[in-house]
């Protein structure tokens, strides 16, 4: 007969994480009419079930602990299939160990529920020590690819240096998110790379894919920012060549490192890009999200980028594991015109942020772009103020001169 204190907690327990799964999310009160962000995350390591946490036999776990600890779920890749909404989240034990593993919701924004099993991603010749942040793309040869980061010791290392690392672009395709295989890792020019993202279509009839070239594990080094490169192949993909499409600009938002976040968005405009860019400051890096646009003809070919961040860490976003940041590998794009952007805060846990192509397309072509220089800047800031003075004027504005 089993242990009735034990079952009590188990009941608790699990009375605790059904209302945590069912527990409704509403639009946070403030707002800048580009997106909206939600009071709640949308996963975090207490939305994993709790089986994957306890060993729940009473003889061999009397005291019901956890025995495999989920320390953080985070960096969502996102897809929608048939209406569901379906995140592939970096999901990372207790043992720092990332893997990948599939919740599925219906609306977006809550309710997210993981799968049984998390996704036993198949090794290759090489096995990957941690893999994280699939990026995922809807390929037009009909296949589902996920991108991600592959990470092995470095086999230069000096003895006892067990932090040396080597970043690959890992490649695996699935119909269903339930079954994939593996391919080969992306081959390119650059020692290292992380942020490697499939574009949607091909380009010469080849796939092409945007990277994110660096010198080492972490520093970008002469890596110049975005990078554009094409593969006649995706079972072997290689890369003979990178250019930049988006660089790294001194004294921006990007002046340390930027990567691709998921695929870019197919618009009328041109393609709509979401990425993220990363600063020095005296408390360590800070990592926020931003638009761009290509021309639909020439991806590679940057047309619009507005100035400064779409996203930053914002109240306890800026609290986790790795503090003030923000970061994203993944959205949805609906049919209906609505984008749903899947963000992690501080390597920890994952929210949304929910905006329309239609929006998105105003915020890119509309918003004045970096001037680059502090003086110029307040000339262009002061050019919105002596409009919107005037505007001011008007009789239905005098509320706004109270």
């Amino acid at each position: 007969m089993y242990n009735p204190s034990f079952m009590n907690k188990l009941k608790s327990i699990h009375a605790g994480h059904q209302e945590l799964l069912k527990r409704p999310n509403v639009i946070a009160a403030s707002g800048n009419g580009i997106y909206d962000r939600y009071e709640n995350p949308v996963l975090t390591a207490a939305h994993t079930p709790i089986y994957w946490r306890y060993d729940l036999n009473p003889e061999t776990n009397p005291h019901l602990m956890e025995r495999i600890g989920v320390n953080a779920a985070f960096n969502p890749g996102a897809i929608e299939l048939d209406g569901k909404f379906y995140l592939v989240v970096r999901v990372e034990g207790h043992d720092r160990k990332s893997f990948f593993a599939v919740a599925e919701g219906d609306n977006g924004i809550e309710g997210f529920t993981f799968w049984d099993y998390p996704i036993v991603m198949p090794e290759t010749d090489n096995p990957d020590i941690n893999v994280y942040d699939m990026r995922l793309t809807k390929h037009e040869d009909g296949w589902i690819y996920g991108v991600f980061c592959t990470e092995r010791k470095d086999p230069e290392a000096k003895k006892g240096d067990t932090s040396s690392a080597v970043a690959s672009a890992g490649i695996a395709r699935t119909r269903d998110l339930r079954t994939w295989e593996r391919l080969d890792d992306l081959r390119t020019p650059s020692p290292q790379q992380r942020n490697v993202v499939l574009h949607p279509e091909f380009v010469d009839g080849k796939y092409a894919f945007y990277t994110r070239p660096q010198d080492g594990f972490i520093d970008a080094g002469s890596g110049g920012g975005i990078g554009w490169g094409l593969s006649t192949s995706i079972e072997h993909a290689t890369i003979e060549m990178e250019t930049i499409v988006d660089e790294k600009i001194y004294h921006t938002i990007k002046e340390v490192k930027n990567g691709q976040g998921a695929a870019p968005i197919k618009t009328d405009k041109g393609w709509l890009h979401i990425a993220h860019g990363v600063r020095n400051t005296a408390a360590g890096l800070r990592y926020v999200i931003y638009a761009f646009m290509t021309d639909l003809n020439e991806p590679n070919k940057v047309i619009y980028a507005p100035g400064g961040h779409l996203i930053a860490p914002d109240g306890e976003e800026r609290v986790g594991d790795v503090s003030n940041v923000v970061f994203t590998n993944g959205l949805i794009a609906r049919d209906n015109g609505e984008v749903f952007i899947y963000y992690a805060s501080s390597d920890t846990r994952c929210h949304v942020a929910v905006t329309t192509i239609e929006k998105l397309i105003d915020y890119v072509v509309h918003t004045p772009s970096d001037p680059l220089r502090s003086y110029a800047c307040v000339q262009q800031r002061n050019e919105l103020i002596t409009s919107n003075l005037k505007l001011m004027e008007r009789p239905e504005f005098n509320f706004l001169r109270k």
